[in-house]
This record gives C-alpha cells, sequence and structure tokens, in this order.
C-alpha cells in the first residue's frame, strides 16, 4: 500500500492563496484532494489523472483551486486560490489504482490529513 504524506495546512485570510502537497511513497495512478468541514461529509475537491491530462473539480472549487502533478517526484499538488472561510476543512491526499476515477471509494489510500483554516 502506497504512502502518502501530506504538506502543513495552515491559516490564510478569505481572498489569500495557498498551496498543498503530497508526496507518495511509489507509483500512483489517480490522485486526488479531498476535504471535511467539521460537521459534514468527507467530499472530493479535485482529481487528476495518472499523466495530468484530466482534472475534475468539484463546483464549489472550480476557477479557484488548481490540481496538478509531478511524477518524476511522486508528488501532487493543490494549488487554492482566492479561499473562502467556506473552504476551512481538513484536506486529504488521496491515491488510486485507477487511471482516473473520481469516486472516493475508488481510492483505497490516503493521507493522515491537514487543517487549512480561512479567517473572514
Amino acid at each position: 500500500q502506497v504512502q502518502l504524506v501530506e504538506s502543513a495546512g495552515g491559516l490564510v485570510q478569505a481572498g489569500g492563496s495557498l498551496r498543498l502537497s503530497c508526496t507518495a511513497s511509489g507509483r500512483t495512478y489517480s490522485m486526488g484532494w479531498f476535504r471535511q468541514a467539521p460537521g459534514k461529509e468527507r467530499e472530493l475537491v479535485a482529481v487528476v489523472s495518472w499523466r495530468g491530462e484530466n482534472t475534475y473539480y468539484a463546483g464549489s472549487v472550480k476557477g479557484r483551486f488548481t490540481i496538478s502533478r509531478d511524477n518524476a517526484k511522486d508528488t501532487v499538488y493543490l494549488q487554492m486560490n482566492s479561499l473562502k472561510p467556506e473552504d476551512t476543512a481538513v484536506y486529504y491526499c488521496a491515491a488510486s489504482h485507477i487511471t482516473f476515477t473520481s469516486r472516493m471509494s475508488d481510492f483505497p489510500a490516503w493521507g493522515q490529513g491537514t487543517q487549512v483554516t480561512v479567517s473572514s
């Protein structure tokens, strides 16, 4: 099972930016970012296909967040711009054995989660 290590999140003011990274211990296929806010279910944020040519975003982040990957470094990134207080959540990196999927159940490997807090 591949291991995933996420970078630290942080506290940022509304309108600000933050970049998360996640490094895998081995080869991965689809990689994604999910998030879980207090009292809410975990939800998809963005996913990227194995070669990076396909991406999918939740409607709430489309146009503000960008997912990308560097396979030479086994790393996936989430650039978050124009952050809003409602983006506050624990963000999780996940890896799939499928070349491109957005279904949470297709992601068996998960990082430990990193807190992102957006102040108003």
